[in-house]
């Protein structure tokens, strides 16, 4: 389906947001299909059940994890990367086993429609549906039974798909976002930093669930990224970035409203025009920000970085913590120590260190928020754990020695059957059942030596 359609999923994006050809590829596209590759050439060997580790007790039994789909499957994407949120748990929920229902959102109708049209052309509509629609169809599809529910969007229709979920006690994934900070000391390439800072704020005009959505620095610091910030921006952009081909548009006139209001007023160091008429907003970097002003308020999910001035790795671990815990955190510093002060002493969904998004792509780490940015994971392997059930199962057969050990737990009971399984079933430190198999190997090549040894002895004599 992806390498059928990859150029009307463009347009699609193109429509929706005004997303330049690269970006559409690179974040949502080649995204798509290198995940669903991936899952394809691992998901024979992730189906299969899992050996955990056995105890002494159970030595003789089979001990198995088996992976079951949960059943049917609600996933709700969401409309700023509405290819990519919407359809890789689609392609995790399928690997494991269930049938899907997928509601993409309906504020990007160009995807949504692309969507509604093009899933039926490939997959089964037995097992596979779109159901397009607004907040009456999203409330009605709510209200139903499902055996699984993963939602990525804002943290207020978070808690309302959650309190759904309880309904029917669904277990759920809930990709949500938040105010991610990014760090920035005077050990850091300031050069290097502000570029990646700028791309990981700009991309998709900051319509970025993990964009860095402020800036913690000294007022040193600042002077030098507001420095490199005009002259990165200038070469990307140009002089007049309205006129920039690269640069994607707000994705309504709501969400434009909603920007425009914490810019105005603020102390812009950067940018600041906008057009309604183009649902434009350039890129805006605002200083002098105080933690009570309206951009420090909510996740601002735009084109705007504001930049708040601490002087020291505890200052910003002060402020970080008390806000609630964002979907990604960055940290631009050479300072080994200070690196790893604010990652232990501060709780997010993940971090990236001297860079923005990045973690995002690897595949081998889970993605997913922490409170109030969300519960439960998904990318690779982890999509999949998401939608199985992990079955349990000890399996005996009806050997005459493992009868004989466990009789001891039947009546009539006595002191010494007690003495006997608690001796059994104590918990011990420094030896595992795993390693059982090569000390009886290593045994049998010890006699054998022996006994060879013993044998050339005899006939030497």
């Amino acid at each position: 389906m992806y390498e059928e359609n990859h150029a009307e999923m463009a347009r699609a994006l193109a429509a929706d947001l005004r997303k330049h050809k690269q970006e559409a590829y690179l974040m949502e596209i080649e995204f798509l299909m290198n995940d669903l590759r991936s899952t394809i050439f691992k998901l024979r060997e992730w189906v299969k059940p899992d050996k955990p580790e056995k105890t002494m007790v159970n030595m003789m039994d089979g001990v198995f994890i088996y992976k079951d789909p949960y059943g049917v499957v609600l996933v709700m994407g969401a409309w700023n990367y509405p290819l990519q949120v919407t359809l890789v748990p689609v392609a995790a929920a399928i690997a494991a086993g269930n049938c899907v229902l997928i509601k993409p959102s309906e504020v990007a109708p160009a995807t949504s429609r692309f969507i509604a049209e093009t899933i039926p052309k490939y997959l089964d509509q037995d097992c596979y549906r779109v159901v397009e629609g607004g907040v009456k169809e999203t409330s009605e599809l709510l209200k139903q039974k499902f055996d699984y529910i993963f939602y990525t969007g804002s943290g207020r229709v978070g808690r309302i798909v959650h309190q759904a979920c309880n309904e029917n006690l669904t277990p759920c994934t809930l990709e949500l976002g938040g105010k991610s900070p990014c760090y920035v000391d005077s050990t850091a390439d300031i050069t290097i930093a502000t570029k990646r800072i700028l791309w990981g704020k700009f991309i998709n005009a900051g319509q970025t669930c993990i964009a860095p959505d402020y800036v913690l620095c000294s007022k040193s610091v600042q002077k030098q990224f507001l420095e490199e910030a005009r002259s990165v921006l200038k070469e990307w952009y140009g002089e007049n970035p309205k006129d920039s081909p690269d640069l994607c548009r707000i994705i309504n006139q709501q969400h434009f409203q909603r920007l425009s209001s914490m810019i105005k007023g603020a102390n812009v160091a950067i940018g600041g025009d906008m057009d309604a008429s183009e649902k434009y907003i350039a890129p805006t970097v605002l200083i002098d920000v105080k933690s009570d002003d309206p951009v420090m308020q909510d996740e601002i999910f735009g084109p705007i970085l504001p930049i708040l001035n601490v002087e020291s790795p505890q200052d910003a671990i002060n402020f970080i913590n008390a806000r609630d815990k964002p979907l990604a955190m960055y940290i631009f510093s050479k300072n080994e120590a200070a690196r790893d002060a604010i990652i232990a002493n501060t709780s997010c969904g993940g971090i990236c260190v001297n860079d923005t998004l990045g973690h995002f792509a690897v595949e081998s780490l889970p993605f997913g928020g922490v409170g109030p940015s969300g519960m439960g994971a998904y990318h690779g392997k982890y999509g999949f754990d998401s939608f199985t059930h992990k079955k349990s199962c000890l399996m005996k057969d009806f050997n005459a020695l493992g009868e004989k050990l466990a009789s001891s737990r039947y009546p009539p009971y006595s002191d010494s059957k007690l003495s006997f399984l608690s001796t059994l079933l104590k918990k011990r430190q420094g030896f595992s059942i795993k390693f059982l198999p090569y000390a009886v190997m290593f045994g049998v090549g010890v006699a054998s030596a022996l006994i060879v040894q013993c044998l050339m002895a005899e006939k030497r004599e």
